[in-house]
């Protein structure tokens, strides 16, 4: 599968870059120059804070942080459209069959153990090979309830320069999500530019099998990490072994990776994106189910943290078609 919009977006914005606003989307303002004298600091070899490329790590939620989440996690779309097609016999519980009908509302009122189980139907009793197959194909055909873009046309712009940039100074770019390891990895590579092995997130149990046709890992129901609040320092550590110097998110699921990203002896860069632009895209933070933004807010600045916020600093939300 070829996300061949987004490849071209990034190949503009690598020729971009060459120029002399490496982040032609975002405003002038606080939060850009922010950005841009924190990576010239620790990129210039004479700089006290100066940081060599190997320890150049930085690390992105995905969900609300490079595209957006309104209003369900995208993968929660993909895992309803693949229940809606098992055989109504396997539809056993009320989530399951709100899924299948696709009753967001009836299906949320299941609560976190609903959500779980309707997750677990549509990723599990396959192979990984089998299931990235049957996610590369959902993303070529499905579009979005309310905008009717394709998913990964609904990726940020301006984030999508953030990542280049900082992979032209030198740096390691990582995705750290609460979503679906497998999932994201299918879109990564071609949607931001992300090789798979830099995916970081949750994961179901998966076992090796031998049959037939040879050896396969088969994905279970089961979960077996959650790559979420205080989880995501902990995968950080076990999948990338260093501490970021630059980490960007966008919720209160998001504040551990950030507060362990600015607490080590090295200099450190918190993001946070902010959905101000009810306009262009969604605005949401303190309420809601999805992306709330509390403890962020309320210590965000105070840990000298930066926010992105979408209606004052950023010029385009969505790479532009014309």
């Amino acid at each position: 599968m070829q996300f061949q919009f987004t490849a071209i977006v990034a190949l503009l914005i690598s020729t971009t870059t060459a120029l002399s606003d490496p982040l032609p989307s975002w405003n002038a303002g606080e939060t850009k120059s922010a950005i841009i004298t924190f990576v010239e600091a620790v990129t210039d070899p004479a700089s006290e804070d100066y940081v060599t490329p190997a320890d150049r790590i930085a690390v992105f939620d995905n969900d609300g942080t490079l595209w957006a989440e309104q209003p369900v996690y995208f993968q929660l779309f993909f895992a309803v459209d693949m229940v809606s097609r098992m055989d109504p016999s396997a539809l056993t519980s009320d989530a399951l069959k709100a899924a299948a009908a696709g009753d967001f509302e009836a299906l949320m009122a299941t609560g976190k153990e609903g959500l779980l189980e309707v997750l677990a139907a549509a990723h599990s009793g396959m192979s990984v090979a089998e299931f990235k197959a049957s996610v590369a194909a959902w993303m070529e055909e499905a579009r979005h309830p309310t905008t009717g873009k394709p998913y990964d046309a609904m990726i940020y712009q301006p984030m999508l320069e953030l990542l280049v940039y900082l992979r032209d100074e030198g740096f390691d770019t990582y995705i750290v999500s609460g979503g679906g390891i497998d999932f994201i990895r299918v879109l990564a590579p071609d949607a931001y530019g992300i090789d798979p092995a830099q995916v970081v997130g949750s994961s179901l149990v998966s076992d090796y099998v031998v049959g037939e046709a040879g050896p396969v890992i088969l994905k279970q129901p089961e979960l077996f990490f959650n790559d979420d609040k205080a989880g995501k320092p902990v995968a950080i550590n076990h999948h990338i072994g260093k501490r970021p110097i630059f980490a960007g998110g966008n919720s209160d699921g998001d504040f551990e990776m950030l507060e362990w990203t600015t607490s080590g002896e090295m200099p450190g860069f918190g993001l946070y994106v902010h959905h101000t632009d009810a306009s262009r895209e969604w605005a949401y933070d303190r309420e809601g189910h999805i992306g709330v933004l509390n403890r962020g807010l309320d210590e965000g600045t105070g840990r000298g943290w930066h926010f992105a916020d979408m209606a004052r600093d950023w010029a385009v939300i969505f790479p532009q078609t014309e």
